[in-house]
C-alpha cells in the first residue's frame, strides 16, 4: 500500500473539481498546506477567483491554478487536463467532486435529470477517463477520489435524480478501483468519499449558521485524509448526528430489501417502519 505522504507532498499536483467552495475548497486548502501545486476547477468566475486568492496566500501564486470548467462537458475536462499538463507536467491527485442537487421527482422536467446526471455522474466518469491514462503513464503514486453520497447507497425518497447519479458514482468507482488493482504496473488507486451531513452551499438552503448536527467541510476532508492514510476505499463519514453504527444499520437494511424481497425503500413503508426501528436498535 502506498503511503499517502508519498502522494500528498511538496511539488506534487492535485486537481479538484467543484474546488471553489465546500468540500472541494477544503480539500484544496489541505493540499496547498502540504505544499502541492493545486488546480481548482469550478463555475462562477468571481467565486473561483476568490478561492484562487485564498489558496495563493497559502501556497504562492506559482503553485495555484484556477480554471473555469463545466464538468458536464467532456471537452471542457479535456481542455482542463491540457492546461494542467502544460503548466505542471503531471497529476498525482484527482478529486472528482463537482456536484449539484436541484430538487427532482420521477416525472419532473427531463432537463433537470439530464443536468444532474451530466454533472454528478458523467463528470466523475469523464474526469476519471480523461485524467486517468496520463496518471497511470507517469508511473508515480496517485489517487482518484470520487465524491459520492449516502443517498446513493440507501436511496431515500425525495430526489431520485440525485440518488441515481450518486448510486452511479459508487458503482463506477468500485469498477474503477477493481480495474486499477488488476492493471499491471498501476500505481494509482481509486477511493469513494461518502460525506455525512456537511454544511455547504449545496446543503445549507436558507440557513446562515451551521446546524449542530452538521460537520464542516474541513472536518470531512480531515476524516478523508485519515481514511486515505489507512488505505480505505469506502470513506464513510459520520457527522454530529449520525454515528457510523447507525449508517451501517441503515445500509444493511437497504440491501436487506433485495435479499428478503421486501418492498423497495421499505424503511419508509408503513408496514415495515416499526421493524426497521427495531432492527436499528438491534432487536
Amino acid at each position: 500500500m502506498t503511503n499517502i505522504k508519498d502522494i500528498i507532498k511538496q511539488s506534487n499536483v492535485a486537481v479538484v473539481t467543484g474546488g471553489a467552495s465546500g468540500i472541494g475548497l477544503a480539500a484544496a486548502r489541505r493540499f496547498a498546506e502540504a505544499g502541492m501545486c493545486v488546480v481548482i476547477a469550478d463555475l462562477g468566475g468571481d467565486r473561483l477567483g476568490e478561492a484562487r486568492l485564498e489558496l495563493e496566500a497559502i501556497a504562492g501564486e506559482a503553485n495555484i491554478m484556477a480554471v473555469e470548467t463545466d464538468v458536464a462537458h467532456r471537452h471542457e475536462l479535456e481542455a482542463l487536463e491540457r492546461a494542467v499538463l502544460q503548466r505542471y507536467g503531471r497529476v498525482h491527485v484527482l478529486m472528482n467532486n463537482a456536484g449539484i442537487q436541484p430538487a427532482t421527482s420521477i416525472f419532473s422536467a427531463g432537463a433537470n435529470w439530464d443536468h444532474i446526471l451530466a454533472v454528478n455522474l458523467m463528470g466523475v466518469i469523464h474526469g476519471s477517463q480523461v485524467f486517468g491514462p496520463n496518471m497511470l503513464a507517469h508511473g508515480e503514486p496517485g489517487l482518484i477520489i470520487n465524491t459520492g453520497s449516502k443517498q446513493g447507497i440507501t436511496t431515500p425518497p425525495g430526489n431520485p435524480a440525485y440518488n441515481v447519479s450518486k448510486a452511479g458514482v459508487k458503482v463506477f468507482t468500485e469498477a474503477l478501483q477493481h480495474e486499477l488493482r488488476n492493471t499491471e504496473g498501476a500505481n494509482i488507486s481509486a477511493h469513494l468519499l461518502i460525506p455525512g451531513f456537511v454544511f455547504t452551499a449545496l446543503t445549507k438552503g436558507d440557513r446562515t449558521e451551521k446546524p449542530d448536527a452538521a460537520w464542516t467541510s474541513a472536518q470531512t476532508v480531515d476524516f478523508m485524509l485519515d481514511s486515505l492514510g489507512r488505505g480505505d476505499f469506502y470513506i464513510l463519514c459520520p457527522d454530529n448526528d449520525v454515528p457510523r453504527a447507525l449508517d451501517e444499520r441503515r445500509m444493511a437494511w437497504a440491501i436487506g430489501d433485495v435479499i428478503e424481497n421486501r418492498p423497495p425503500l421499505s424503511r419508509w413503508h408503513k408496514d415495515f417502519s416499526a421493524k426497521f426501528t427495531a432492527f436499528v436498535e438491534g432487536e
